[in-house]
């Protein structure tokens, strides 16, 4: 269901208002709604939390260690937990405001107008666009440190401080640390058999990923992400992912990638070359990976316009998207080649 708070302004009493204002709600209600149900990319490949502070700090730590055997009366070995990193992801007042003339307002009659109905449900429309986009252009341009979405400047980067794909990732604290790479290239679709390897050997370094104390994490990734504008790519991908037997050969193999991913294709990711994205939903999920932090709801507000007689509808909101950890996604890109990436063994 839609969570959208209205805000009238005192003095609309025209008849005209009282005649739009309602349907235009109801219009925008029902809007959200068929989109809320709809989904896209924010909610797809982001956690989706609600939020009531000027900002979220994701707080990582170290976990306990396995048990340790103990003689009868013995005391239990001591453990504890280290704060390893922060993230603090603040969040961004977005709006945007339509209008509707006082001429349309006057022959609008007992219904919502034509104009006014597609200018309502643009509106609503508008800020489920919002939310989708600056999700998936975080995700694609996160090979930097930073980017600009909207007149916005976003914090692209891992709590490491570095960009959330890097071949450089820092885990540990102060007993035990070390790097590991979230960044790849390879032969990765060049045919549907270079694909099936890859995401074989992709899969591995998601589940190898390790923890703040060197330990293997050993989640399972399941989630595929396309660029919009790469045909060729999409469809190896999903011939792939897609068939029982492995593709390629005669010999009836069992493609042990059948059945194992889901694959999202994020239209406004648009590459000059092949790119993959390859994610675990429950690490994801887990480890808090991609974070969308709704402070403030689509709020609209109404008036009238003394000067021209022309209605005013306003919409504000705050959200903040970033990142909580690298170790539930990596990027994978096609080539020889790719300057800061590592390539896959």
């Amino acid at each position: 269901m839609s969570s959208i708070i209205y805000s009238q302004s005192g003095g609309l009493h025209d008849a005209a208002i009282g005649r739009l204002e309602t349907p235009i709600k109801m219009v925008i209600e029902h809007e959200s709604d068929y989109q809320s149900k709809r989904g896209g990319v924010c909610d797809w490949l982001f956690n989706v939390e609600k939020s009531n502070r000027f900002g979220e700090t994701i707080v990582g730590q170290n976990e306990f260690r396995v048990f340790s055997a103990t003689e009868e009366g013995a005391a239990a070995e001591s453990d504890g937990i280290e704060e390893t990193y922060k993230k603090f992801i603040e969040h961004i007042q977005f709006s945007k405001e339509f209008t509707i003339t006082a001429k349309m307002m006057e022959d609008a009659n007992y219904g919502v107008a034509a104009d006014a109905r597609r200018r309502a449900e643009n509106f609503t429309r508008a800020y489920y666009k919002t939310r989708h986009k600056i999700c998936e252009y975080a995700l694609a341009n996160a090979t930097g440190a930073s980017g600009s979405f909207a007149g916005a400047t976003l914090d692209l980067t891992a709590p490491d401080g570095l960009p959330l794909f890097s071949s450089q990732h820092k885990w540990g604290g102060t007993q035990v640390s070390g790097t590991q790479s979230n960044y790849y290239f390879g032969n990765i679709f060049s045919s549907t058999g270079a694909f099936e390897e890859a995401l074989g050997a992709l899969s591995s370094k998601i589940r190898n990923m390790k923890d703040e104390n060197g330990e293997v994490l050993g989640y399972t990734a399941d989630t595929l992400v396309l660029p919009g504008n790469r045909p060729a790519a999409e469809a190896i991908a999903k011939k792939v992912c897609g068939s029982e037997g492995a593709l390629g050969n005669g010999y009836n193999d069992i493609n042990l990638q059948y059945g194992n991913w889901n694959i999202v294709v994020m239209p406004d990711w648009q590459t000059e070359d092949d790119r993959v994205m390859i994610m675990s939903s429950e690490a994801n999920k887990n480890l808090g990976g991609n974070m969308f932090f709704n402070r403030v709801p689509l709020t609209v507000s109404n008036w009238v316009d003394h000067h021209t007689g022309n209605y005013l509808w306003c919409g504000r909101c705050r959200f903040g998207v970033g990142f909580g950890t690298y170790k539930h996604i990596l990027l994978a890109v096609g080539g020889d080649a790719v300057e800061g990436a590592t390539a896959i063994a």
